[in-house]
């Protein structure tokens, strides 16, 4: 242990190390060939799961097809690069016992829970709280950090509060990555470009560990199918180890990758059939009557993929209108003939968001007549505390601004998940519902009894319980807190004296025998399935054919995550997501060496994208209410991130279809696309419009 971080830094430069090289899985080339050497020396082939689904018969449906396509497709790595990388704080107090861990986790209650039984304490003498913490990305996501443990630990061993913060360059070397994957994909059509089949092989990277199993892999091939009808599909996977960082989920969690390779088979038959890419999607897309639809596959969460609501051809519409399609093609060429290169690209998605197991919530009013909200999960900078107020407000009848809302806090709220999988609003939205309504209903109970009216005949608004059409008789949720509470209302607290003048004296204590002290309650909730938002986003691009670069003029997205409880929250979100998913798209590459070695350690090297890169965006939305939670909401922190690369995938196409170029692979940097180019003219394409 040191004093300080450069202390520590100093400290560890003393330290000679002798290394024995040994040989080296780089990537999944190296991993997968015949007679490779293994990252672990138990696992042959360095193959650590495989996994096969089928729906329908699609070797029958092949055997009929007019026309089999097929391609090879890939994604490289990236890493979710939070503002705040991790850190970790542990005090141990020798009077109570108690550890105390102040960490930037994503899911301070599993931290919790595992510590207590690493360290042999029981669990209510292990604290962990996640403040505000400057962004996650999944790279924050549960117990699998050394640091984690290594803190408390020398915090217990030490007496002493212990501080380790991540830099940079840690977090490009060790925190853990996603992404990438190669897939062989087929697909047939009959002779008007409507899918029969599709199967999908593919491999992917799991790095040296699988500390959150096989979810990522298993996501992208539950949700590849997108909103697309596939009556025969087959997929199947294989998670191999190689020598670089451990994969875990990633915002978009492998739905960008399943994305990319069905946005791409949409291309591929467009281009085959010489059909536009929107219409190619008209043909399949699953109809709103059609719902819900069970795609014949097990989800993340062990239920059936099966989507709740949604109406995908109108969102299509609804993207092309505003990115202005119908005029696009006489644009197109007019810009090439000056030498311009425009491109159109669209790409539509379905994400799985609100798994389970379970949120909860604690809803008090205050005798001041505040609320006071309390949940388990953590926030990142989602804006919880102003859709959660809003939440609560709304069932109890007050203003927001007179709500606090607490995350992340353990000594606060003390089960729960944590904040992943775009599943905050889903869970912890409605269990706060849940809980604010048992508030609501104990709110008009004792009202009703105070002022001697039936529960029907009140209403809450502005923070008070009234007499409907009876102008002066009400009490506010100030003084039901107060005379909820047996102690305050004996010695006569002012905001129940005040209120309760306008009601007839009474004997007695104002709670029935069977009710419990105060205004307040605790929900949950557990949902029964995913709910599944969906998405269309359309872009035009302009890419210079002597420099490789790419410009968006314009970006539009059309999202439907159910009810929204917040737009401009989700606007927000939507915003965030598009940066992550343009930098999968041009700018972010992890890169190792032949020996392993990370090259891209500081953004130097792993380029994200800027305000400089991400356009102007604009949003249209539809409500589908789920019909799964009583709020009718739907997840929205990954939509902005999954569609990016197959929307400029798709784009470029569109842009560089006299050159012959086909994009098979992301993200891709302006030297690349120069290459490309030059494929497509060394294959005998035109060099011009």
């Amino acid at each position: 242990m040191a004093e300080s971080r450069a202390l520590a830094e100093d400290a560890a430069e003393l330290i000679e190390v002798e290394y024995a090289p040994l040989p080296v899985v780089p990537d999944l080339a190296t991993a997968t060939a015949e007679g490779a050497p293994l990252v672990h020396a138990d696992v042959p082939g360095n193959r650590a799961a495989r996994l096969v689904q089928r729906v329908g018969d699609p070797d029958a449906a092949f055997a009929r097809a007019a026309h089999v396509l097929r391609e090879r497709l890939w994604i490289e790595r990236s890493c979710g690069s939070p503002l705040e990388p991790r850190g970790v704080v542990a005090v141990h107090d020798p009077r109570t016992g108690t550890l105390r861990v102040w960490d930037s986790t994503q899911a301070p209650l599993p931290i919790k829970n595992g510590l207590a039984r690493i360290f042999g304490l029981p669990e209510f003498q292990v604290e962990v709280i996640a403040p505000d913490t400057g962004g996650g990305f999944g790279t924050k996501i549960m117990l699998f950090y050394p640091e984690e443990i290594l803190v408390p630990y020398a915090a217990l061993r030490l007496g002493r509060p212990v501080k380790w913060a991540e830099d940079r360059r840690e977090h490009l070397q060790a925190a853990s990555q996603e992404r990438g994957q190669l897939h062989d994909v087929e697909v047939a059509i009959d002779a008007a470009g409507r899918i029969l089949a599709l199967r999908d092989r593919f491999v992917h990277d799991a790095g040296a560990y699988t500390p959150y199993g096989i979810v990522v892999p298993l996501i992208t091939s539950t949700q590849l199918p997108g909103p697309y009808r596939l009556p025969n599909y087959e997929v199947g996977f294989d998670v191999v180890y190689t020598n670089t960082v451990m994969v875990t989920p990633y915002r978009g969690a492998g739905r960008p990758q399943g994305a990319f390779v069905m946005e791409r088979v949409i291309g591929l038959i467009a281009r085959a059939l010489g059909l536009e890419p929107a219409e190619v999607r008209r043909r399949n897309f699953i109809q709103p009557e059609e719902m819900p639809w069970d795609v014949g596959l097990t989800f993340q969460d062990g239920a059936p993929t099966r989507y709740d609501s949604g109406d995908y051809p109108a969102g299509l519409e609804r993207a092309l209108e505003r990115i202005g399609f119908d005029d696009f093609r006489a644009r197109q060429a007019a810009a090439r003939a000056e030498g311009r290169y425009l491109g159109l690209g669209l790409a539509c998605y379905v994400e799985g968001t609100g798994i389970g197991p379970y949120e909860g919530a604690h809803v008090r009013v205050e005798p001041s007549g505040k609320v006071l909200v309390a949940t388990g999960l953590t926030t990142q900078g989602q804006g919880h505390a102003t859709t959660f107020a809003q939440i609560a407000a709304e069932t109890l009848g007050c203003d927001p601004a007179e709500v606090t809302v607490i995350t992340g806090d353990t000594g606060r709220f003390n089960w729960g998940a944590g904040t992943f999988a775009s599943r905050a609003l889903v869970t912890s939205g409605n269990a706060i519902a849940v809980a604010a309504g048992k508030v609501r209903d104990k709110a008009l109970r004792l009202a009703a009894r105070l002022l001697e009216v039936a529960p029907h005949d009140l209403e809450l608004a502005g923070g008070r319980v009234r007499v409907k059409g009876a102008p002066g008789a009400e009490l506010t949720l100030a003084a039901l807190a107060t005379v909820a509470n047996p102690i305050r209302y004996a010695y006569g607290e002012a905001a129940a004296e005040a209120a309760l003048r306008l009601v007839k004296p009474r004997q007695g204590p104002v709670l029935a025998p069977d009710e419990e002290p105060g205004l307040e309650a605790s929900g949950y909730y557990a949902p029964p399935q995913a709910t599944f938002a969906h998405g269309c986003h359309a872009a035009v691009v302009e890419v210079d054919v002597e420099t490789g670069q790419v410009r968006l003029l314009r970006y539009v997205v059309h999202h439907d995550c159910g009810v929204l409880i917040n737009p401009t929250i989700v606007e927000g979100q939507i915003h965030g997501g598009i940066a992550q998913g343009l930098g999968g798209a041009l700018y972010e590459r992890i890169v190792y060496d032949r020996q392993g070695q990370p090259l891209t350690t500081t953004f130097m090297d792993f380029l994200i994208p800027t305000a400089m890169e991400v356009p102007a965006i604009e949003v249209v939305h539809t409500e589908t209410p789920s019909p799964l939670n009583p709020l009718g909401v739907k997840g929205v922190g990954e939509a902005g991130a999954i569609p990016g690369p197959a929307l400029v995938a798709e784009a470029l196409d569109d842009a560089l279809a006299p050159f012959g170029v086909r994009v098979r692979e992301m993200p891709l940097t302006p030297a690349r696309i120069l290459e490309l180019i030059a494929e497509g003219r060394a294959r005998g394409a035109p060099a011009g419009p």
